[in-house]
C-alpha cells in the first residue's frame, strides 16, 4: 500500500513538544487535513533548516508523508510577510493557538476557520487593529465553526427576535437572554444584531473585528463562559501565564497591567 504523500500544504504550526535530543513534535494546523501531529526529524540540530522555521504564529508551506497517527515532515518553507508577535499580542496569539488545540479534533478539516485564524494572526503581527477587539472577532467566528455559538439575533429560549431597544446577555448552557439594562454584561439588541450582520457580511472578518471594537471589555466574559463550558477549562493556560507574569512584575515594584484580550 503506497504512502500517503502530502505536498505544499499551508500550514501554522500550533505547539512544538521535545521528541528526543535533536527531533520535535509538532502540532500543526492546516486547511483541508485540519489539526495533525508531525515529527521533524533534527529539527533541533543547528545546522537544521527546520530550526528557524517551525514557530508558532508564522505562516508555513508544509509537505509530510505518513498515514499513521504522527506523520513525517518532509520539507518547511515560511510563506513570510508576517512579523513575530510580542508582548501582548504574541500572548493573545498563543491563546487563539490554545483554543484550537483544545477544541478543534484531530484530522478533523476547518477550512473557513483555518482562513479567520489566519487573518488574526496577521493582524495580531501588524497590530493595526486592536487586540482585544481580534481575540472577539476570532472567538465569535471560532464558537461558530463548532456549532456551539447561539443565534445573536433571536432570544434564545423564546426563540423571537431581538428588540434594538431592549438588553441582552449571553449566558452559557442558556443562550441569549433578556437582562435589566443596569445588569453586568448587558448588552443592546442592536449591537448584537449589528455583531450578527457582521458575522455573515462580505468582509465578515473586518466588520466583526470592527464591530467588536466597543463591546470587548463585556463581551470577553460572555465569551469565555462558552469557551470554558466547551472545553471543560476554568482558567486557560496562556491567561494565566499572563497574570503570572504580571504578579511577579507586582512584586519587583512593576506596574501590573489587566490583559484586555485574554
Amino acid at each position: 500500500m503506497a504512502i500517503t504523500r502530502v505536498q505544499d500544504q499551508p500550514a501554522y504550526v500550533l505547539h512544538r513538544y521535545d521528541w528526543s535530543e535533536s527531533s520535535l513534535i509538532l502540532d500543526v494546523w492546516t486547511p483541508e487535513h485540519g489539526r495533525l501531529a508531525l515529527v521533524a526529524k533534527g529539527a533541533k540540530k543547528p545546522a537544521s533548516q527546520f530550526r528557524p522555521i517551525l514557530l508558532p504564529l508564522q505562516p508555513l508551506w508544509l509537505s509530510w508523508r505518513g498515514d499513521g497517527e504522527v506523520r513525517t515532515l518532509r520539507a518547511a518553507q515560511w510563506q513570510g510577510g508576517c512579523v513575530m508577535p510580542t508582548g501582548e499580542a504574541l500572548l493573545t496569539g498563543l491563546y487563539l493557538n490554545e483554543l484550537v488545540m483544545r477544541l478543534v479534533a484531530r484530522d478533523d478539516p476547518y477550512p473557513a476557520l483555518f482562513e479567520i485564524y489566519d487573518q488574526a494572526v496577521r493582524d495580531l503581527s501588524t497590530r493595526q487593529r486592536k487586540l482585544a477587539s481580534v481575540a472577539r472577532a476570532f472567538e465569535l467566528f471560532f464558537l461558530r465553526a463548532l456549532g456551539v455559538l447561539p443565534s445573536l439575533s433571536h432570544e434564545s429560549s423564546a426563540l423571537t427576535p431581538l428588540d434594538p431597544k431592549q438588553t441582552y446577555r449571553l449566558r452559557a448552557q442558556v443562550g441569549l437572554m433578556h437582562a435589566p439594562e443596569a445588569a453586568e454584561g448587558a448588552i443592546r439588541g442592536e449591537q448584537w444584531l449589528h455583531l450578527d450582520q457582521a458575522m455573515h457580511s462580505d468582509q465578515a472578518w473586518e466588520k466583526t473585528v470592527e464591530a467588536s471594537q466597543d463591546l470587548s471589555l463585556v463581551l470577553r466574559l460572555q465569551l469565555r463562559g462558552l469557551l470554558q463550558e466547551h472545553s471543560g477549562v476554568h482558567t486557560f493556560k496562556t491567561r494565566q501565564m499572563w497574570l503570572d507574569v504580571n504578579a511577579m512584575g507586582s512584586q519587583t515594584g512593576g506596574h501590573a497591567v489587566a490583559p484586555t484580550a485574554l
